[in-house]
């Protein structure tokens, strides 16, 4: 069935207070941002809903980008009608016989906001309901829980009529929760964590750590397809690549093995949080999950932390290597991060790496760098794009055409 409308229901947003407006002002422009492929589409956002106007973009693509960005409770695609009541009963005639197979129950719902209309809600619901009887005799109504709750509302410019009430993603819209950069490393982790940090409202710009000649190109792609994979949830990501080769080269050449991946951290947290601020951003975000590597441990995350003061937020720190995956499959990205090219982090990953790093030790040992220098060379040489869904089928299609 194809839609002219769809009305759009808040979430979390009913309890923001004054700050609602802006909420739903940003909730807006995730919407156009996610579904900018449909130049027609038009987008009217007030206090209570935002309505979607088609004009005759396919509802059938549009809805599933739809169901993926944060802030939006529910929804329901509707078709506009003739504000007569002759032309609601077609309409709702025409619904039912599309819908209905033979054992569902039914009820219908009005709602009217234009109250010049000649009928009143009472009204319309027994209009209609009659309507539907005289049709399929032996439907059965009922009041809770119907199969089929057919919905009519009465608008001042025309009537529409809905059947179907799609849940949306929930939480809150991006951006609501200010900027956070996420240490994305190309592994199943911190795409999971970028989502869970995005469904809070916070808007993330990848940061990737690149050690060629030892990492491949291959696993830079994997890492923007990554990213690509989060898009849909905003429509654009900025994807900040960060030129490593020369630290990890230092730090293997002048400390110990065990200290390797410590020091690593604690080079990459410098690292992005300088990032953070040159980009305005609030947090560091990663995909650090308690106890699963050595670097997870309390003891190494305290000794990696010391570095900085900005808030690290992990949010799949308490989860399971189980729960994390059933994430990631949800979020489409498993099936990329398990892809064999390797980041940094594992190209560099001593064979014993310390667990319970000795922060007096780090400290000492890091005395053999040249820290600031190496930080000043490597956010010299960032390179920034900004990650999109359309970008990354174009490169697609481009790829097979180079096949063929």
């Amino acid at each position: 069935m194809q839609y002219t409308e769809i009305m759009v229901r808040y979430g979390e947003l009913s309890t923001k207070g004054k700050n609602r407006r802006s909420f739903i002002m940003q909730l807006a422009q995730n919407v156009r941002g996610a579904l900018i492929e449909f130049p027609a589409l038009k987008i009217h956002a007030d206090r209570d809903r935002m309505h979607l106007i088609l004009n005759g973009e396919d509802s059938n693509l549009v809805i599933p980008k739809l169901q993926k960005v944060f802030g939006i409770q529910n929804f329901s695609p509707s078709i506009r009608v003739e504000k007569t009541p002759e032309a609601l009963r077609a309409v709702a005639e025409d619904i039912m016989r599309e819908i209905y197979t033979g054992e569902e129950t039914f009820k219908i719902t009005a709602k009217r906001s234009d109250h010049g209309f000649e009928m009143n809600t009472h009204d319309l619901q027994q209009f209609l309901g009659q309507a539907v009887v005289d049709v399929f005799p032996d439907i059965k109504a009922q009041m809770k829980r119907p199969d089929i709750n057919l919905r009519v509302e009465i608008r001042r410019d025309a009537a529409f009529l809905s059947f179907a009430t799609i849940k949306g993603a929930g939480g809150l819209p991006v951006g609501t929760s200010g900027r956070g950069m996420l240490m994305l490393s190309g592994g199943i982790d911190s795409p999971v964590a970028g989502y869970l940090a995005m469904k809070r409202g916070v808007e993330i710009e990848a940061v990737h750590f690149a050690s060629p000649p030892y990492t491949s190109e291959q696993a830079l792609q994997k890492a923007k397809d990554l990213t690509e994979k989060l898009t849909p949830y905003v429509g654009s990501i900025q994807f900040i690549e960060v030129p490593f080769t020369e630290i990890q080269e230092e730090i293997k050449k002048h400390t110990p093995k065990g200290y390797w991946m410590t020091i690593t951290r604690r080079m990459m947290l410098r690292i992005t949080d300088a990032i953070r601020e040159m980009r305005k951003g609030l947090v560091i975000i990663n995909g650090e999950s308690l106890g699963q590597v050595a670097s997870q441990t309390l003891h190494s995350m305290l000794a990696i932390n010391e570095v900085t003061t900005t808030p690290i937020i992990r949010p799949v720190v308490t989860m399971d290597k189980t729960e994390i995956i059933e994430l990631a499959e949800k979020i489409d990205t498993f099936e990329l991060a398990i892809q064999p090219f390797e980041d940094c982090c594992t190209i560099f990953a001593p064979p014993q790496p310390k667990t319970r790093p000795k922060l007096d030790k780090v400290q000492a040992l890091e005395t053999r760098l040249d820290i600031e220098g190496m930080i000043a060379r490597a956010l010299t040489g960032l390179k920034i794009e900004a990650i999109t869904p359309e970008k990354s089928q174009q490169e697609m299609v481009d790829a097979f055409a180079d096949l063929l």
